[in-house]
């Protein structure tokens, strides 16, 4: 799109033109009265917002003043159809209505041009101006050459020299101007005798003529049947398209012959009056008048002899006109002639043998069984063999004389003497007749005496046809194989049968089983199989039914074909996981590359499309899959406390072109194995103590265990118990197997330090995982010799007590501990007198662990929840490690 004043030597005088209108400076403040002119040049079609011009711009008109220029189109209806125009700046668009040059100016030449033309209002007041506008709408190739029918018939005599022109008059019209009109015209197809030349008349206006180029012979082919193409001379160019039929008209070019030139017939002297000698047959192939042919005698044939033998003109029958009592003649021979319209005659000879009858006119006398009309006798193909068809009497034979009848012709006739009659004969059949092999037959009888006398009867068998024939498919089995989402109503293939049986016999309709899915449709007359919705080959891979070929006869034959559809596979189901997501359970430290469990995936399609290939996305440096089977498997052995949930997504792929997926989570949650002791977070060391006042009443908790298991559940739940000790009597201390706290179950009357060995032991299975740790109190009120103290500590001294389970040191007040004390006689004294004593505490020891055992495991029983550092857990041992450091 562009304005144009100087495209063309028309276009350069509107430029001149309106270049006279601005030799003059405009002003904006000036008072414009008189109108202006501005034309620009589009292109018909351009699409809405199309930039055509700037009128403001074109005017020079000074944009800078106060008061804005206005711009309006003053024929709204017939302008905003096709232009919008920017108010204040004059602009011009194309509209969302596309310009048609041809609907615009349907009677425009290119001479003339199209133009649309349009009224523009300057505004305000002041600066009032008219402008009219032209629009020039040029041509572009939007439009194919079309002719005015589908179909072009012209008739050409078969006679037509070389180089002979004939005018297409029904000739495409384009509405497009110019080159982009109608330029030349072709044919598809020309068979080596014609071609098209292109001649302009006056108006510029193009006439195809169709010209012969070799010889036509209309017997050979009689018509001709191509496409004619126009086309314009866009770029690319665009085509128009017509059948054309040329049928080729009959001249007289083809003259009578006769199939058989020369004919020989032999007559008895009492040969009847009327009966038929010969049929002579001449053929034309012209048609219509052409192929008239009339026959008569020859000149050289004398009166006489044409009225003895009847010459039909129509048929060319010869029959015996009147009797040959009083014939002396022997021979006669007989010239005919086959006239034809313009033609030589064609010439056949009739030679005609008369044997006299000494003893009387003999004669053979028929006597028809089946049904029988001018001679010709009719036998349905459905009788039998050896079925009758006439009697033959001989009469007028001298006795003394022996007569031979026989058949001449061909057929499955034959003709024997009936019974012991004499010259008695019956015709009759020696098998049955079929009308699709022969529908008639030509006979002879021939009676023969000893006196060479002869006498032949000319018989003619029609064969009745009836529905003897069942149609016939050409295939019995038919597979079709047809890919599944197809089209609805997707041909499938033609139905072939045939049945050799005339008129309505032998007229096929095809019908379905009964047993045929809805979804399949034929057409009774053309056989075309058809499928009326679309296949799902995962719905249903094979369909097998029959299709009936059912003749019109009565009564009606029929003959089945197998089909058998084959719906091929398409890649149109993605892979599926049979479940949503996976959640493997697998115990930590499990052996690497052990099966962690299997995926199952299925894929409908068949083939490549159905094979499905499993793949990680992500976590592929911890865990592999079988791509094939679907087992999950880890590259190395896993660690709960490490990590104990992993999150995989795995990824299906079929082998179809293009390949279909889907994606699944996998979780693998790891069971806690027992595999990490508790861990003594407090105290930190087996060097520490703790400073415990000598007045400390029995009841008092001085020091607490803490300890911590990484693994879950049973393997983290924690008990404590003292299973050594050194210094203080037995029960003087007890520990609480759940909470790790140590409480003074006695005074402590002798100050030193004192030493507990504290065994933390899990629930875990099969077998607990233990740690131990030695917690030291140092029983004075003050500490003045720290050295001493650490002395104390690092002395190594050996503690001999048996260590015992948690729970036996929660049956009694105290494990039992035996202390080396540095005074050996009291502890003997002491021993002895609580020697005494001894059964009776045994007794209320026994009360006292049964009771509190129970106790135990009832709490044990409650723990759910592993023991875990949290926040709380870190400020009680900081608390703890506070109190030591002010120890």
């Amino acid at each position: 799109m562009f304005r144009s004043r100087y495209s063309s030597k028309r276009d350069s005088i509107w430029g001149f033109y309106i270049l006279m209108l601005y030799t003059t400076p405009l002003s904006c403040l000036a008072n414009f009265s008189q109108a202006k002119e501005l034309i620009y040049k589009i292109k018909e079609g351009l699409p809405k917002g199309t930039f055509i011009g700037a009128i403001g711009v074109d005017l020079r008109l000074d944009f800078t003043v106060e008061a804005p220029f206005l711009f309006s189109l003053t024929q709204k209806k017939v302008s905003e159809q096709y232009v919008n125009i920017n108010n204040t700046t004059g602009e011009l668009y194309t509209s969302a209505a596309e310009i048609d040059r041809e609907t615009l100016c349907p009677y425009s030449s290119e001479e003339q041009g199209c133009f649309l033309s349009l009224d523009v209002f300057v505004l305000p007041q002041q600066y009032f101006q008219l402008v009219k506008v032209k629009l020039l709408i040029e041509d572009v190739n939007d439009n194919r050459p079309k002719f005015p029918t589908d179909e072009i018939c012209m008739s050409i005599p078969e006679n037509t020299p070389i180089n002979g022109r004939f005018a297409v008059e029904l000739s495409a019209f384009d509405p497009d101007l110019g080159i982009y009109g109608v330029q030349t015209y072709w044919l598809v197809n020309d068979f080596g005798v014609f071609t098209l030349d292109v001649e302009e008349n006056d108006g510029g206006e193009l006439t195809p003529f169709l010209i012969v180029t070799d010889f036509l012979d209309r017997e050979t082919q009689a018509e001709y049947v191509t496409d004619i193409i126009a086309e314009d001379g866009g770029t690319p160019p665009l085509l128009g398209a017509a059948t054309l039929k040329i049928a080729i008209t009959d001249v007289n070019d083809n003259c009578p012959k006769f199939t058989e030139s020369q004919i020989n017939v032999t007559l008895h002297g009492n040969t009847s009056k009327g009966a038929q000698l010969a049929r002579l047959h001449a053929f034309d192939p012209d048609l219509g008048a052409n192929a008239q042919i009339s026959y008569a005698y020859s000149e050289r044939v004398p009166k006489n002899t044409r009225s003895l033998f009847h010459l039909d003109k129509i048929t060319g029958g010869i029959k015996l006109a009147r009797k040959l009592d009083f014939v002396t003649t022997t021979f006669y021979k007989l010239t005919v002639l086959a006239n034809g319209p313009g033609c030589i005659p064609a010439v056949a000879t009739v030679t005609v043998y008369i044997i006299k009858v000494v003893t009387g006119p003999p004669a053979v006398i028929p006597r028809y069984i089946a049904p029988e009309k001018d001679g010709v006798v009719t036998l349905k193909e459905s009788e039998p063999a050896f079925s009758p068809i006439a009697f033959f009497t001989i009469k007028n034979m001298d006795k003394s004389q022996k007569v031979d009848c026989y058949l001449e012709g061909f057929g499955p006739f034959r003709l024997v003497p009936y019974q012991q009659l004499e010259n008695e004969y019956l015709l009759e059949t020696t098998e049955t007749l079929d009308y699709e092999r022969t529908q008639e037959y030509e006979l002879i009888l021939v009676a023969n005496n000893t006196q060479d006398l002869i006498i032949k009867t000319f018989l003619k068998v029609q064969v009745l046809d009836e529905n003897d024939n069942a149609p016939v498919f050409q295939q019995s089995l038919v597979e079709i194989s047809i890919e599944e989402n197809n089209s609805p109503n997707t041909f499938l293939t033609q139905l072939q049968a045939s049945d050799p049986d005339s008129e309505s016999r032998g007229e096929v309709i095809y019908i379905l089983g009964g047993d045929t899915p809805g979804i399949f449709v034929v057409d009774h007359l053309t056989g075309v199989l058809t499928v009326a919705t679309s296949l799902d080959r995962e719905e249903k891979e094979k369909y097998r039914f029959i299709v009936r070929a059912v003749d019109q006869g009565t009564p009606r034959r029929e003959s089945i074909a197998t089909v058998v559809v084959t719906v091929l596979d398409r890649n149109d189901n993605s892979p599926c996981f049979i479940n949503k997501d996976f959640t493997f359970f697998v115990p930590e430290n499990f052996p690497g590359y052990g099966e962690i469990g299997v995926l199952s995936v299925t894929d409908p399609d068949a083939g490549k499309n159905g094979w499905v290939a499993l793949s990680i996305l992500n976590g592929s440096d911890i865990f592999m899959i079988d791509t094939g089977r679907g087992a999950l498997r880890a590259k190395t052995s896993l660690d709960r406390e490490q990590q104990g949930t992993y999150q995989l997504w795995i990824e299906a792929a079929d082998g179809g072109m293009p390949a279909l997926s889907s994606v699944t989570m996998v979780t693998v949650l790891l069971l806690d194995v027992n595999d990490n002791p508790p861990v003594v977070l407090f105290p930190q060391s087996n060097q520490s103590y703790m400073l415990v006042l000598p007045n400390t009443t029995p009841g008092t908790s001085i020091a607490e265990v803490y300890a911590v298991d990484k693994d879950t559940g049973m393997n983290a739940v924690i008990a404590y118990s003292i299973i050594k000790r050194k210094g203080g009597e037995p029960g003087s201390f007890a520990i609480d197997p759940e909470t790790g706290n140590i409480t003074l179950k006695r005074e402590l009357s002798n100050r030193g330090l004192y030493s507990l060995l504290v065994k933390v032991s899990d629930h875990g299975q099969p077998e607990p995982l233990y740690s131990t740790v030695m917690v030291n109190f140092f029983v004075n009120e003050t500490v003045n010799n720290e050295s001493y103290i650490q002395s104390l500590l690092t002395r190594d001294i050996d503690i001999e007590v048996e260590e015992k389970p948690w729970y036996i040191s929660q049956m009694t007040d105290g494990p039992e501990r035996y202390e080396l004390f540095p005074c050996r006689p009291i502890l003997i004294s002491l021993s002895v007198a609580c020697l005494g004593l001894f059964s009776l505490v045994l007794i209320l020891i026994s009360y006292i662990c049964c009771k509190r055992f129970k106790k135990i495991r009832k709490k044990r029983s409650e723990v759910e929840v592993p023991l875990k550092l949290k926040n709380g857990s870190t400020n009680f041992l900081n608390r703890k490690l506070r109190q030591m450091s002010n120890i």
